[in-house]
């Protein structure tokens, strides 16, 4: 029996580490694009460029 809770209390701190980091790159991915279209806005290609690649980083 205390298998199977090691067992079930592994896949419970696997599920929510999955979660967070999700919730995490989603987070990262909304204020990247954030950073982007204040760097259009400003006219930066410098810094639009380094968000682009760190974004197509984030979503491979």
């Amino acid at each position: 029996m205390d298998n199977m809770k090691v067992a079930y209390e592994t896949m419970l701190g696997l599920a929510a580490e999955m979660v967070l980091d999700e919730a995490l790159r989603k987070y990262r991915t909304e204020k990247i694009y954030e950073a982007i279209d204040l760097a259009l806005a400003e006219g930066d290609a410098d810094t639009f460029k380094r968000l682009t690649d760190e974004l197509k980083s984030i979503l491979a």
